[in-house]
């Protein structure tokens, strides 16, 4: 009978370690957004010499970059484009199914004037980036999408990244759709953007999901979708 109660003893607490437990879910991973950790961007310009209509006529995908920097407030452009907050109700550039925004973006930044190198989350509330990761991954992340030399060439990469989980606990799993599609129009603001700012850029979607995550220090709720490497137009 003792030797009876041992062995349920013991599967139960198999089944808890390896059934039960990797079944829970997950504690959100946080982030710290200390006021030292949080490196403002230049406030965003709501014009320029460049219509609707004429980037939309020059838009390209673009490859081949030159070696120049880009500034920081290039970097604060592009990032409004994609995420951007435009009124006090917390409304972005970007369309999202009730405005729930699954859209997260990193930016591995290699070649930007007045910022060090290194992998930084971008905060929309704020306009600001936090850093992760400090040192150019720019290689690393070229590496985690086949070695594609346009990563490893660009200025700066951004990296957009979703949450499934604020769509899909709305909208079930249509809403993993939802979360897809809106990444298409984030992505189509960066090329806008780009275009007005005269740098080159394209979306990349061929890379090995966990390994770009490792590279650009993403928490575990979140997939990566995009890389947009960015530089100056040869």
């Amino acid at each position: 009978m003792y030797r009876e109660i041992a062995i349920i003893s013991i599967i139960a607490v198999v089944v808890i370690l390896f059934v039960v437990l990797p079944q829970m879910k997950k504690e959100p991973q946080e982030l710290d957004l200390s006021l030292d950790k949080i490196i403002k961007l230049p406030e965003p310009s709501y014009d320029s010499n460049t219509s609707v209509e004429k980037a939309l006529l020059n838009r390209r995908s673009v490859r081949t970059y030159s070696n120049e920097s880009l500034t920081l407030a290039e970097v604060s452009q592009l990032l409004w484009a994609a995420q951007g907050v435009t009124d006090s109700e917390g409304h972005r550039t970007a369309p999202s199914a009730i405005a729930l925004y699954p859209i997260e973006l990193y930016v591995v930044i290699g070649n930007v004037d007045g910022i060090e190198s290194g992998v930084y989350r971008y905060i929309p509330n704020e306009h600001a980036l936090l850093k992760i990761i400090e040192g150019d991954r720019r290689d690393e992340l070229s590496i985690a999408a086949g070695k594609q030399s346009h990563i490893k060439n660009a200025a700066v990469d951004i990296v957009f990244s979703v949450v499934y989980e604020k769509e899909t606990e709305k909208f079930g799993e249509r809403g993993k759709r939802y979360s897809i599609l809106e990444v298409g129009h984030s992505a189509q603001n960066v090329y806008l953007q780009a275009e007005s700012l005269n740098l080159g850029t394209v979306v990349v979607g061929s890379f090995n999901d966990g390994k770009v995550k490792k590279v650009t220090g993403m928490l575990d709720n979140q997939s990566p979708l995009y890389i947009m490497p960015v530089g100056k137009k040869k």
